[in-house]
């Protein structure tokens, strides 16, 4: 490693408030302090009134996935911390990151934002005989790993500082620009096809690992995600979208990253498990008469089926190991 000098980069709307004020204000209470931070804000939004006096803005086009698939001229060190608006740092978080991807001597490293380890034995009950969550013995090898059914699997007892990864939750990981710019993330635009752009994280560290990238994910960063925006209300039409956004995009995901790059031989047979128990679910629903969730996912399944017999589908450039 050349160096520990860092930009930081962040990708906003400008509407997270205290919570973006006490991300700037941990920023620049580092140990380890950054060389710049620049903003990436959507077109057409006000630059918020919140600041720690150092950070400079750049309008970029709305999106998850466009906010953060740039060429980051503007970026000038090796090494980047990309967040989101609503991340609070401890002062030696950054330090914390540093020392331990130099240890490892990996590209990426994320921190553990979301603890899935911590999640109720119910929730983890359900989500495991879903496919789309699956705990992970405490003496695996692995912090997160992606499952064939296009779920992931988690460590249900981490008691290491870190671990390696094959995805990451992205409001806040480091790495180096020109290694983020080797996973072309701007053809993932795809996910902004629809209204909720998940799994867009998941896409983008499971890329990074085909790309060959060693990513760990850090378990006493301290790192804590304030969660600014992610809250949805409770309003039928927009619980739809999201059905529709979540079987839409992870059937993409699993064919774009899963069946076509062979990372999962017979991969198919454990996809079709997990959507059939999510058709029995929303089917069962509908015959009690609520045919909302059916109907959205229905409708993003097929949608997904015919983008991916599409002409613009196949000439996106083929991911594999």
């Amino acid at each position: 490693m050349s160096g520990r000098e860092y930009t930081v980069v962040i990708r906003t709307l400008g509407k997270a408030g205290s919570k973006y004020q006490q991300e700037l204000d941990s920023i620049c209470s580092q140990t380890l302090p950054p060389k710049e931070i620049i903003v990436y804000l959507a077109e057409g939004y006000d630059i918020p009134e919140e600041t720690c006096g150092r950070e400079r803005y750049v309008y970029v086009k709305k999106g998850m996935v466009s906010q953060r698939a740039l060429k980051y001229e503007e970026v000038q060190t090796e090494w980047i911390l990309f967040l989101d608006d609503d991340v609070y740092l401890p002062e030696n978080a950054v330090e914390t990151l540093f020392r331990e991807i130099e240890e490892a001597d990996a590209d990426v490293i994320s921190p553990s934002v979301f603890s899935n380890h911590k999640a109720t034995l119910k929730h983890k009950v359900l989500t495991a005989m879903t496919g789309k969550e699956l705990p992970l013995p405490s003496k695996s090898r692995w912090g997160y790993k992606v499952l064939p059914t296009g779920g992931f699997a988690f460590n249900n007892n981490p008691i290491k500082p870190y671990y390696i990864s094959q995805t990451n939750a992205g409001p806040c990981f480091l790495c180096r620009k020109q290694d983020f710019l080797r996973i072309d993330y701007k053809y993932e635009s795809w996910l902004e096809q629809t209204m909720y752009a998940l799994p867009d994280d998941q896409v983008m560290f499971y890329k990074m690992y085909l790309r060959g990238l060693k990513q760990l994910t850090s378990f006493d960063s301290g790192i804590v995600h304030l969660d600014a925006g992610t809250t949805m209300a409770a309003s039928q039409d927009k619980l739809n979208k999201l059905i529709y956004s979540e079987y839409h995009n992870k059937l993409v995901f699993w064919h774009r990253f899963i069946y076509q790059s062979g990372a999962h031989k017979l991969s198919a047979v454990p996809f079709v498990y997990a959507y059939t128990v999510q058709a029995i679910k929303y089917g069962l629903k509908a015959l009690m008469g609520s045919k909302d969730g059916w109907n959205a996912f229905s409708r993003g399944v097929y949608d997904a089926l015919s983008y991916i017999g599409s002409e613009e589908y196949k000439r996106l450039p083929a991911v594999k190991r």
